[in-house]
């Protein structure tokens, strides 16, 4: 706001990631709505205010609104940093988003693409006649995937529950049920670390697709993450930076290529062709366990206890596969020790058939032919709890309700999931997660 005289103000209003320029003339000014000098001198920068006039232009041509009166409808008490110097303290731009969005404009713009993603994914499962639902945030039992979840405690009913880590078991009941099409986008918890990509709460698309197999999911994900990009961007190929220097600008740019088809590498064998070694067999093995473990000491690979073999091959496959890939791909045929929802492979035995897929080092997808046979679903569910007692705190536990749904017969399927935010992360050239929560859970 400055002043040209004692009869001229010119005001920058913002709205709407637009921004407009009030010209207060005192000849034109409705004494009706108040004192011109007193209303006008109340005004301080950050203050929400509205006027009505009509359109014009200054002297200078700018487009401009010539207002009868302006009213102040809320003051802002704080002192607003100034674009000049910016919001550039990390803490102090999550623990205040709404401060960060009003002074970084561009960071609006994560959220706007987040919201262009979600509608896309939406509308292209839409498209081929998926049923969207919605599946309880509370369950007795934390399965469909593995991780830590949150406790918490139902007071009417006094019962111990927990935070979904994964909808996954209820979709497929869903599909036991008839709907042999559904999708959910929402959140899942799991009490697990933060770091630049990883985040206790967070936001995935899951869908469950009766007659489809993994080969098939791999062909649509293809589609469905090329034609996003394409979308969202207008190109196949993004320019994403890797690291930020200690003023935050973008360093170390990489184009990733996501046009399709994208490279398939199997998970064991990958790891047995850059490590140079063979794996023993059976990998369920007491032998095969070990192995691996004088492996990652070998090769000086940290990783915390225990060592599982579900662990150490997930470590393994992160240090030799994961972290060599760029553009998209597919990490596939995972060990069934590895993967206790998914169906073995029908040629690959110790194998599922399961996909995973990575962009810049990170997994975007994780899909599989699910497991239909509710025997073999059991004795996997047992497997997971040898982990659990020897301490690895991720493993599934048994989840018999699930396993009678599959007793009245789940229909050949499979099933698919994507982080929302990870993507997201990607489309902005971001390297950090916090960046699309408001605030950050660290906030308080």
């Amino acid at each position: 706001m400055r002043n040209n005289g004692r009869h001229l103000f010119f005001i920058t209003v913002a709205a709407d990631d637009a921004i407009v320029q009030f010209l207060v003339n005192r000849r034109q000014w409705d004494p009706s709505q108040g004192d011109f000098d007193e209303v006008l001198h109340s005004l301080k920068r950050g203050d929400i205010v509205g006027g009505c006039g009509n359109p014009g232009a200054s002297n200078t041509g700018e487009i401009s609104l010539l207002p009868k009166f302006v009213q102040l409808l809320a003051p802002c008490l704080k002192m607003i940093p100034k674009p000049q110097s910016g919001l550039k303290n990390p803490e102090k731009r999550y623990r205040q988003r709404y401060l960060d969005l009003m002074v970084n404009k561009g960071k609006r713009n994560i959220f706007y693409t987040r919201a262009r993603i979600i509608n896309f994914i939406r509308r292209f499962l839409d498209e081929r006649g998926f049923l969207e639902v919605e599946t309880p945030m509370m369950n007795q039992i934390p399965g469909g995937a593995a991780a830590r979840p949150f406790a918490t405690h139902h007071n009417e009913l006094d019962l111990p529950m927990f935070m979904r880590i994964a909808p996954e078991l209820y979709l497929k009941m869903l599909v036991v049920g008839g709907l042999d099409r559904v999708f959910e986008i929402g959140r899942q918890f799991r009490n697990e670390g933060i770091d630049l990509t990883h985040n206790p709460e967070f936001t995935t698309c899951e869908f469950y697709w009766a007659y489809k197999d993994a080969e098939d999911l791999m062909n649509v994900t293809e589609t469905m993450v090329s034609e996003c990009v394409k979308n969202i961007t207008g190109s196949y190929k993004v320019t994403y930076h890797r690291n930020r220097d200690a003023d935050g600008n973008p360093i170390d740019p990489v184009e990733v290529d996501y046009s399709p088809p994208y490279p398939r590498i199997p998970l064991v064998a990958g790891i047995e062709e850059h490590g140079k070694f063979k794996i023993p067999r059976p990998l369920d093995s007491e032998e095969c366990r070990s192995f691996l473990e004088d492996k990652l000491k070998e090769f000086k690979i940290l990783m915390p206890e225990p060592y599982t073999t579900t662990r150490l091959l997930d470590r393994l496959c992160d240090h030799f596969i994961e972290g060599t890939i760029v553009s998209p791909a597919f990490i596939i045929n995972h060990p069934a020790i590895m993967s206790p929802l998914a169906k073995y492979h029908r040629s690959e035995p110790e194998l599922t058939e399961r996909f995973e897929l990575f962009v810049m080092g990170k997994e975007l997808c994780n899909a599989f032919t699910e497991l239909n046979n509710p025997e073999v679903q059991r004795e996997r569910f047992r497997a997971q709890m040898k982990d659990k007692d020897a301490g690895d705190l991720e493993a599934m536990p048994i989840d018999e309700g699930y396993c009678t749904a599959l007793d009245y017969g789940l229909p050949p399927t499979a099933g698919w999931g994507m982080g929302i935010d990870r993507l997201t992360m990607f489309l902005t050239d971001c390297n950090n997660i916090k960046e699309y929560f408001i605030p950050s859970n660290e906030a308080h």
